[in-house]
């Protein structure tokens, strides 16, 4: 009972206090220099709309925006909490559920407001294949930052977290390509948009169990 006893106090002996938002610090730490990065990516490789000027005094951009920036910041609450051993996801996926009923709402309003020829342009674009592509390459690196800051925690749902952080990853490369894309239809935004943020929520799904073992 002794060494046991002598062998706790030697192993708790140099251990010092963790700072309350050490937790924040680290994920700020892997996930905003990523972010920058994917933007780098974005002015180098694409570039900004040329109509840019014209485009911010649109509400369609802003909506656009807003949509992947929601699912971005409320994804990255969900991963935060989820990073500690007894954490869960909590409210995340009723409000990705009212976020996506939202767009698909507006996304109706404008196709019903609109003449029956401009859907194809409304739905498909002039760039659907695409898209969602782009979104998960411009998401890739956003998910190796938040995948470093999520090898320093514990997470207990290996899959579940990979899952939400693709989903954030996925959101946040949306959010950095929407700055170049040129399609302003809402029901454009709710299929491919979605499907290039699900597609980064597969990959961290997949990849979760592997890369987040602890």
């Amino acid at each position: 009972m002794t060494k046991t006893d002598d062998i706790i106090e030697s192993l708790a002996r140099d251990l010092t206090p963790v700072p309350r938002n050490s937790l924040w610090q680290h994920f700020a730490l892997g996930i905003l220099p990523a972010l920058g990065l994917s933007l780098v990516l974005m002015l180098t490789i694409l570039g900004p709309r040329v109509d840019m000027p014209d485009v911010l005094m649109l509400p369609v951009f802003w909506i656009k925006s807003a949509y992947n920036a929601l699912i971005a910041v409320a994804a990255f609450l969900a991963v935060y909490r989820l990073s500690r051993p007894d954490g869960s996801e909590g409210r995340f996926f009723g409000w990705l559920a009212v976020t996506f009923a939202a767009m698909a709402a507006m996304a109706a309003v404008q196709l019903i407001m609109a003449p029956t020829e401009t859907y194809p342009v409304l739905i498909l674009g002039s760039s659907a294949l695409h898209c969602p592509l782009l979104i998960l390459g411009f998401a890739i690196p956003i998910y190796a930052g938040a995948v470093w800051a999520l090898r320093r925690t514990a997470p207990s749902d290996l899959r579940l977290t990979g899952f939400v952080a693709g989903i954030a990853a996925g959101a946040a490369g949306a959010w950095v390509y929407s700055w170049f894309c040129t399609e302003n239809g809402m029901p454009f935004v709710l299929i491919w948009y979605s499907l290039g943020i699900l597609l980064t929520g597969a990959l961290g799904a997949f990849t979760g169990p592997r890369l987040l073992r602890w």
